[in-house]
């Protein structure tokens, strides 16, 4: 860059140029995404950044974003593309008027990225633990070493019940599959260094918590995913192991079909997300 220390100030959070990275801090406030307060502030190295784009915004505004290398960012690496445009911890939107200035920038960060292609470590430090949050069948925690599942009396199934609370030393894990709370049937799930035999629904896997309607919000659950996520990398366990979903049984799709028009008469599902998901359910069979 051209004078280190340079900030480029926009709307939630403000860049920081350095000579070998981009200090990302962002603003505390009611109109900050929850996921931004939680993560305050990031440092990415220009290693970890594969490109930079400026495209409009909305409502008078321009969009300057670094595009993180595959592989680079443990976050994006668990977010796995979920995060909505709004929660993109990698956009900085300014008013339309500071075009040119961040036009500057972004030519200035071009022409230093030497990265191409999948890291193959990652470079962009990962939320640092204790880490915990509520799902909606038990509390996950997570020390830098183990992670610990702790059943709630209202919402864990019996078999997780019978199971009982379970700890997921790193070293035997390859991996974390995270699925949005914000979509139908979200979940955090442990997945086994070794390779296993066909997982169980979420529901009723114990080595699984399942969110719902303000349990496992995206703020709490991704952060706590990437730095697990984190963890295994340096433990050397590898990429995550990919779990074939299995085929149902009958009696259970329609039970969870009769609990979709249930939240879809109340209003919590909407019709496009209803018939999404139905049809992905009977598909199932």
């Amino acid at each position: 860059m051209s004078r280190m220390g340079d900030v480029l100030a926009g709307f939630q959070a403000a860049w920081e140029f350095e000579s070998d990275s981009v200090l990302i801090r962002y603003e505390r406030g009611i109109r900050t995404p929850k996921l931004f307060q939680a993560l305050g502030e990031r440092r990415v190295p220009l290693e970890a950044l594969a490109g930079v784009t400026l495209t409009p915004g909305r409502r008078g505004t321009v969009v300057l974003r670094a595009e993180p290398r595959p592989g680079a960012d443990p976050l994006m690496e668990a977010a796995a593309g979920q995060l909505k445009e709004g929660c993109d911890p990698y956009r900085l939107v300014l008013p339309a008027d500071r075009e040119t200035l961040a036009e500057y920038y972004a030519d200035e960060l071009r022409g230093l990225l030497g990265g191409s292609g999948r890291s193959e470590r990652f470079l962009v430090a990962a939320p640092e633990a204790p880490l915990q949050f509520k799902a909606y069948d038990g509390k996950a925690s997570f020390d830098g070493t183990a992670v610990t599942f702790r059943w709630s009396w209202t919402g864990a199934s019996s078999a997780k019940w019978k199971a009982g609370d379970q700890s997921f030393p790193v070293a035997g894990l390859g991996g974390v599959e995270w699925r949005s709370p914000e979509a139908f049937e979200g979940y955090l799930r442990l997945l086994p260094r070794d390779a296993a035999p066909l997982a169980p629904q979420a529901d009723q896997d114990p080595a699984s918590v399942v969110f719902g309607l303000g349990y496992g919000p995206v703020h709490e659950s991704l952060p706590f995913a990437a730095a697990v996520l984190a963890a295994v990398r340096e433990q050397g366990a590898g990429a995550p192991v990919p779990v074939p979903a299995p085929r149902r049984d009958p009696a259970d799709i329609a039970e969870r079909i009769r609990h979709l028009g249930e939240l879809h008469q109340q209003g919590l599902v909407t019709d496009e997300e209803f018939s999404s998901k139905k049809a992905e359910l009977l598909a199932e069979l």
